[in-house]
């Protein structure tokens, strides 16, 4: 079974880092890393990056990187990776990379742990030829590598001939990153069962295979000494305001990106607000908008946490990781997160904490 605070449910963020149009990558880190500072004041449990590669509208291709400046500029909530997709690393660097991290922040650092590239076929191509990258038909045995160089006792190899090499992520650990395995198939959820891992079907991407995958994970789940029992919560994409026009119109932009990314047209920065309201949208777009828009988390404070509530009791968890999808508007300061950190406020309002948030 899992654990709950005395409110009953935990919020956390999942954050790509968002790039709007007049947004330099620069502007976007620092909305971000002030997102970050945000959530820990108001009590989140935990911020993730992601991984993706060569978008317009994405600046988190490196978690590490914002991992460590994030923890840096926070006090209390724990930071991780949703996740590194492990195809483009070397298991052996993501180890020491986690190691230092934990080493930097102790008993606040989450490596979650992907399986596919994050990126188009001539990206992952060119992460390729780097040489430094795993094997991903072995990626349940990378994932062990992974757990056993980052524990203290380390890893040993097997020479051959009786001879074994010890090796570690870090020389002399105190503690470890906790590993959660991260999926969007049955796969994923099969293989954290197997191994014992904390788990996160991605409900925020696809809103579908979601309570097959839980269920797949609940009923195979393999007990280990880190981890007795399933540890899963529930990524829901989330925009709220103060008024419903408010909280549609901030969604707009993220909303567009996505029917452009499933329709194969070109992928620019993300609109600014008013941009997206006047957007040319063909019909398949406008299918595929109002299908996500059902899937979301949109609306004023009271309605929104009730649709957070219920989607949490729904699949059985009590943490809800929000990737908020608040778009920027053209009067906004390039560096703002002002619509973001609204959403995280309201939330935390209504869910963590019943006090007066201030405008």
């Amino acid at each position: 079974m899992e654990t709950s605070t005395t409110s009953g449910l935990d919020l956390s963020v999942l954050d790509l880092v968002p790039v709007a149009m007049g947004q330099t990558t620069a502007d976007a880190v620092a909305s971000s890393l002030a997102l970050a500072r945000c959530a820990d004041e108001l009590g989140f449990t935990r911020y993730w990056f992601a991984e993706h590669h060569n978008m317009a509208s994405v600046a988190s291709t490196t978690p590490p990187i914002m991992i460590g400046l994030t923890a840096a500029s926070t006090n209390r909530i724990r930071v991780g990776s949703g996740g590194v997709m492990l195809p483009n690393h070397a298991p052996f660097i993501v180890a020491e990379q986690f190691a230092a991290l934990e080493a930097g922040a102790p008993g606040r650092i989450d490596l979650g742990i992907g399986r596919a590239p994050g990126s188009d076929q001539v990206v992952t191509s060119l992460l390729r030829q780097s040489g430094t990258t795993s094997d991903v038909e072995r990626f349940p045995n990378h994932v062990r590598d992974i757990q056993a160089l980052l524990s203290p006792g380390g890893a040993e190899l097997d020479l051959g001939g009786g001879r074994t090499y010890g090796v570690k992520a870090t020389p002399a650990a105190g503690g470890s990153p906790e590993v959660w395995l991260l999926g969007s198939s049955d796969y994923s959820a099969t293989i954290a069962a197997q191994l014992g891992l904390p788990y996160v079907f991605a409900h925020h991407f696809s809103g579908e295979g979601t309570e097959r995958a839980l269920e797949i994970y609940r009923s195979q789940f393999t007990p280990t000494g880190d981890l007795a029992h399933p540890k899963t919560f529930l990524t829901v994409n989330a925009v709220v305001a103060d008024t419903i026009e408010e909280a549609e119109a901030r969604a707009l932009p993220n909303l567009i990106q996505m029917s452009r990314l499933r329709t194969g047209k070109p992928l620019t920065a993300l609109d600014r607000v008013e941009d997206a309201a006047v957007a040319a949208l063909d019909g398949m777009q406008q299918q595929i908008i109002e299908s996500m828009r059902e899937r979301w988390v949109i609306g004023t404070p009271e309605t929104a946490a009730n649709h957070v509530r219920n989607l949490a009791a729904r699949f059985g968890v009590h943490e809800v990781m929000l990737s908020v999808g608040a778009g920027l508007r053209v009067d906004e300061a390039p560096d703002s997160s002002a619509a973001r950190r609204r959403t995280l406020q309201l939330l935390a309002r209504e869910i963590l904490r019943p006090t007066p948030v201030a405008s």
